[in-house]
């Protein structure tokens, strides 16, 4: 068969490993997955109301123009339903992007290390890839800017970013979308926005009414604790929105996930409840981090990237045979760091400990060296 060439040698989206699988294979009878960036304390309880609620059976269809979930979400967001388009988690957006706009002969600028499902999908499309190493763990936009040319059409900008958490300041992100050309979709990321707290993160929504160029990808799979129903969406300029629309595939977002994630955006309760709780972990890894002198990012995320100063692949073994799942930084550009996410307080400090007893075998092991 005739396959894309570039399809023979690139490697699938590796999932992090279940509970499952981990409990069978090191006899564990406790896993706790601090890897993927969930949720530790679910989704709103107004959530699981609505599903008992509105059984939308099986048989048929969901609502291929989502028109309840549009409807609360653009109320929500104060824009106009035909500035929204949604997707099988935010994922489906940016491969949808990715199809509409990317080919041979153009190409497309992200940071690095970022999300890696950008590159993925443009090397799919057969793009030119540009990538701009991260500045102290941030975006830098002057040589991502620099990177642009006439045959640029796609920037990525995830903020805050995966892996580091590191977010870009409002007066920076002005300073770049000004100058950005208009040929140039500049897709934000903000898969993690409702964990910012940082008093100079700007308002996207805003935003969008300045640059037509600009769309804002998020999602309910994080804070909103919905990541097994995948529901996400973009926000952009109407023009935008409607030239994608036809790269989306019909009935790309499920029935029980527009009903879940109707409910759940209508409840800020329990998102503003979880932003402080997980305010309050990341306290907790930061106290390890400084006891420890291990350098670390500062994060607007629910999850922390921790130097360890060893093998990340060693110190990810060490902790899942410990019944701790979390992410090696091997794979994500940082060879001697873990990302792990920010867990309930027990969660927290259970991993640490684990960690710390990592760390004193690996101090152990230098001395006698």
């Amino acid at each position: 068969m005739r396959w894309k060439k570039q399809l023979l040698t690139l490697t699938p989206y590796q999932p992090g490993k279940s509970i499952e699988s981990v409990k069978k294979q090191y006899n564990l009878d406790r896993i706790v997955k601090l890897a993927s960036n969930e949720n530790p304390f679910g989704c709103s309880s107004k959530v699981l109301s609505a599903l008992e609620n509105h059984q939308p059976g099986f048989a048929i269809y969901p609502d291929g123009y989502m028109t309840s979930l549009r409807e609360s979400v653009a109320s929500f967001l104060t824009v106009s339903q035909d500035e929204i388009i949604f997707g099988n988690g935010s994922d489906n957006i940016i491969q949808i992007i990715s199809r509409s706009l990317l080919h041979p002969g153009a190409n497309t600028v992200m940071a690095t290390p970022s999300f890696s499902q950008y590159k993925h999908n443009a090397v799919i499309e057969g793009a030119e890839i540009r990538e701009i190493p991260l500045l102290n763990g941030q975006h830098d936009l002057d040589k991502m800017y620099a990177a642009i040319d006439d045959q640029t059409n796609v920037v990525w900008v995830c903020s805050p970013n995966n892996p580091t958490g590191t977010y870009v300041a409002e007066n920076e992100l002005i300073a770049f979308l000004d100058k950005v050309p208009s040929h140039v979709l500049v897709v934000l990321d903000e898969a993690y926005y409702e964990y910012v707290f940082a008093d100079d993160y700007y308002n996207a929504i805003e935003l969008i009414g300045k640059y037509p160029n600009l769309i804002v990808l998020r999602t309910f799979s994080k804070i909103y604790g919905l990541a097994s129903l995948r529901v996400g969406y973009g926000v952009g300029n109407s023009s935008i929105i409607q030239a994608l629309e036809p790269a989306r595939e019909p009935f790309n977002v499920n029935s029980f996930g527009q009903i879940a994630a109707q409910a759940a955006i209508n409840d800020q309760e329990f998102v503003q409840d979880c932003k402080e709780k997980n305010k309050q972990g990341l306290n907790q890894f930061y106290d390890f981090c400084k006891q420890h002198e291990l350098e670390y990012y500062p994060s607007q995320t629910n999850f922390i990237l921790i130097n360890i100063n060893a093998d990340a692949n060693q110190g990810f073994q060490y902790l899942l045979e410990k019944g701790y799942i979390v992410r090696s930084g091997k794979a994500l550009g940082f060879p001697t760091s873990l990302r792990i996410t920010v867990g309930s307080f027990e969660q927290n400090e259970g991993v640490l400990k684990a960690l710390g007893e990592f760390l004193l075998e690996q101090n152990k092991a230098k001395l006698e060296n």
